[in-house]
């Protein structure tokens, strides 16, 4: 039995997954734990972008905080991945060099087009879609695939997310018009210059990220679902979620606060996190999301699965 670790370090939160490998090549999920640590906050206030001192302290407190948990795990294997915050910042490798220094870890950064394929491999292997557009919006980036006929045909990943949109057009409060109208036109552009992005034309969007499960939490929670966070494969039409967006647009920060299935501490950058989907829904004509709550950590594991059967089968042979 091997314990297998992720740690996904992103520009809004730190989440990390144990999964229990049994020796018959089963699995079983043992811990979920996230922490919301804003590490892209204010990353863009000066000149170059730079992981600012407050950002770096909450994220290495998380990071012991799941430290106290996977030390005390027999068999452990750990990987932990950094995405947009860090892969962009100028002061990434001082970062990188203090969590080892402090916890003796080591922290990857990946490529955005690595994280976008995790992603694929979360969602192809654990529902049943062959067609469609995947969009993982995070905190400072957007990863977008376009898979067809279950492969993997295309992949990019855009600068955008959560956390920057909010602060670039002043999304955190009551939201103007003219800031909304310049930030979805800003991501309008960017997803015109992806040229195969055309190619999704009609087809469903497959949502993952912190603020697209949010549209389908809100919608749960307003339809009564018993657990309204099992998301999953869940489905909403264009018009659902256009009606979502709406109602979430009428308040400020304090408002969207008190939405039910909206948690609190994404009050103030929900609407620069829901503005990609909204776009690009918009973009590629299409009437329907759905909903993975597998992404990077799920494919990590995948690989790692996939890996561990293919030793399995050469000393078999």
């Amino acid at each position: 039995m091997e314990n297998f670790a992720v740690i996904d370090l992103g520009s809004n939160s730190c989440r990390m997954t144990v999964t229990q490998i049994h020796d018959d090549g089963g699995y079983t999920v043992t811990h979920r734990l996230k922490e919301m640590v804003r590490l892209s906050e204010n990353e863009n206030a000066t000149e170059l972008p730079t992981l600012q001192p407050a950002a770096i302290e909450r994220t290495i407190a998380a990071l012991k905080s799941f430290k106290t948990v996977y030390d005390q795990l027999p068999n452990l294997t750990l990987k932990a991945l950094a995405t947009a915050a860090t892969r962009k910042a100028t002061n990434q490798k001082k970062f990188l060099k203090q969590v080892k220094t402090e916890l003796g870890l080591d922290i990857e950064v990946i490529p955005g087009t690595t994280e976008a394929y995790y992603d694929y491999l979360g969602v192809v292997n654990t529902l049943p879609t062959t067609n469609c557009v995947m969009m993982d919006t995070g905190g400072g980036s957007c990863e977008l695939v376009l898979m067809v006929n279950g492969q993997a045909k295309h992949l990019v990943s855009l600068p955008i997310g959560a956390v920057s949109l909010s602060e670039k057009f002043q999304l955190g409060g009551a939201v103007p018009a003219n800031a909304l109208f310049k930030a979805m036109t800003f991501v309008d552009k960017l997803f015109n210059s992806v040229w195969w992005l055309r190619n999704g034309l009609n087809l469903p969007l497959v949502c993952l990220g912190g603020s697209n499960r949010t549209l389908a939490k809100i919608n749960r929670r307003q339809n009564n679902f018993l657990d309204f966070e099992d998301i999953h494969g869940y489905r909403l039409k264009d018009t659902a979620i256009y009606k979502t967006f709406d109602a979430v647009l009428t308040q400020d920060a304090e408002g969207r606060a008190k939405i039910p299935g909206l948690a609190k501490d994404r009050a103030d950058i929900i609407v620069g996190g829901m503005v990609p989907a909204i776009t690009l829904m918009r973009y590629l004509d299409s009437d329907r999301m759905i909903f993975s709550q597998n992404g990077l950590r799920e494919g990590v594991l995948f690989e790692h699965l996939t890996a561990l059967a293919e030793q399995n089968s050469k000393v078999s042979e």
